[in-house]
């Protein structure tokens, strides 16, 4: 093909859309495992880190443990187990250093349409940016921007807000020149970004004189040490090499052994967490009020909050939980369905994020729109009827980037075996008889939002989803490459 000017688009081998945590890791994958292959990433963005230099609220960290977040070809290099957001972005950025992916990196660059053509075999991607618009062909298009908007978070819409004679903010849009400092302020919201900002908030220099976390429904919190001593006793007496796997592989097994107890035993796990939440809480506190949710442990993402420090901020009397609905926002506050007005100064809505597969763009397959919910994911990370195209999508159970990396490795396992049989398009084809299930079965707010939007899942493998990584590590890592799978030579036609 040509662009209007006539003039033939840069082609590429590969291009990865995204680079943050998952971009990054798979261009290491790429550059490591397929050195000869040209490639780009393509960043919207004016940063790589994707997450971790979009969000700048106080206290953003990570809610997963670095050594299972951190990738496995380059282990966290510190025992601290729930960083915090520069420490994360420095790691992602010295990453993409060391590797040389930082080269291949080109921001600015929203891709806003892919256009498969069966005859050329490669996609015909439509970029924008300042500049103007561009085209780029690739033989294999990888997409690693996640699968929320970038330019909005959710907020419902609260009666009243209008109202409000303080400052109203969403944490995905922080204002760095927001002064909180003896402020009264009200965090709407019960899940990470909120259990973060209280604690965050209610300390240091410039401390808010009060934080109320006002929520809906309860969430589970658990405390977890900040950092982690086994790591810290490895490092002490073995070289990392060697003390970095087993403290992967403990990490691992503990987050699978804590989903597996919730899941089976959760009558167990909910006396537990209330145990905890309990004996870090002021005598009488109303533990089954504001930390005993309606469903079982890890239906929804569960909360770590780093060396209890959200229970701390309560039990100081700094911060306080109060769990009711919001009736109306009033000139001073947040009047409450009891009757209650919260007085603030600041509201912060920290209610969640916006799906968006893609990025946005439109995908079509020789000129025939690729409408998500009527295809079917492959392995939770390629879709039905769609060739030589690859999504990341993180574990909901578990730390993002051990699904990413699983995904990375598949990838470059396939691209190896293809060119051993001499193929070029690889497309899932669907399979009549399994049936389809939600893609994700989990019931945070954010994902029931917008699940009707996203690919279907399957009740059989390669179509279901394991959101398990011992399972996937073994089907990803050793299972066939051929199952649900079409594979076609290239084409003598395809142009220069």
């Amino acid at each position: 093909m040509s662009t209007a000017d006539g003039a033939t688009p840069e082609h590429l081998d590969v291009v990865i859309v995204g680079a943050g945590l998952s971009g990054i890791g798979t261009a290491c994958h790429l550059t490591t495992e397929h050195p000869g292959r040209s490639y780009a990433v393509l960043e919207a963005r004016d940063d790589l880190g994707g997450t971790w230099s979009l969000f700048r609220y106080p206290g953003i960290r990570s809610d997963s443990d670095m050594h299972t977040l951190g990738f496995r070809f380059r282990p966290w290099p510190d025992s601290v187990a729930l960083a915090d957001g520069p420490s994360i972005l420095q790691y992602v950025r010295d990453t993409a250093e060391e590797y040389g992916v930082d080269r291949h990196i080109r921001f600015g660059r929203r891709v806003t349409a892919a256009a498969w053509s069966s005859a050329e075999q490669r996609w015909d991607l439509t970029v924008s940016s300042a500049a103007g618009e561009e085209h780029l062909t690739c033989s294999f298009l990888l997409w690693c921007s996640g699968y929320y908007r970038y330019d909005q978070g959710y907020t419902p819409d609260f009666p009243g807000i209008e109202n409000f004679g303080g400052t109203v903010v969403h944490p995905q849009l922080w204002d760095p020149e927001l002064d909180y400092a003896g402020k009264k302020v009200v965090v709407i919201g019960s899940g990470a970004t909120a259990v973060t900002l209280v604690p965050a908030m209610t300390s240091g220099e410039g401390r808010a004189a009060h934080v109320t976390q006002l929520q809906r429904t309860p969430s589970y919190v658990l405390a977890i040490g900040r950092t982690d001593p086994i790591a810290e006793k490895l490092s002490q007496w073995l070289p990392a090499r060697i003390a970095d796997p087993i403290v992967r592989a403990k990490n691992i097994a503990q987050l699978i052994t804590l989903y597996q107890i919730s899941q089976r035993f959760p009558g167990f796990m909910k006396g537990v967490l209330r145990k905890q939440a309990a004996a870090q809480l002021p005598e009488g506190y109303e533990v089954d009020t504001h930390f005993n949710p309606p469903y079982n442990p890890w239906d929804q993402r569960m909360c770590m909050v780093p060396n209890g420090d959200l229970f701390k901020a309560i039990k100081r009397g700094d911060a306080d939980i109060v769990t009711d609905k919001i009736d109306t926002f009033t000139e001073r506050g947040i009047r409450l369905q009891s009757g209650q007005e919260l007085e603030a100064d600041i509201v912060i809505t920290a209610t969640g994020l916006n799906l968006q597969m893609f990025g946005g763009a439109t995908l079509t397959v020789d000129d025939e729109p690729v409408k998500l919910p009527d295809t079917m994911a492959y392995k939770g990370m390629m879709l039905s009827g769609v060739p030589n195209l690859v999504f990341m999508i993180g574990y909901t159970n578990a730390s993002w980037t051990l699904k990413v990396d699983l995904v990375a490795e598949y990838f470059c396992r396939l691209l190896r075996w293809m060119d051993a049989h001499g193929k070029t398009v690889a497309t899932p084809e669907r399979d009549p008889a399994v049936e389809e299930r939600p893609l994700l079965d989990f019931e945070a707010g954010y994902v029931q939002r917008s699940i009707h939007e996203l690919p279907r899942g399957g009740d059989r493998k390669p179509w279901a989803l394991a959101m398990n990584y011992a399972i996937d590590a073994v089907a990803l890592r050793r299972g066939s490459l051929e199952e649900g799978m079409r594979f076609e030579p290239e084409r003598a036609t395809i142009s220069a």
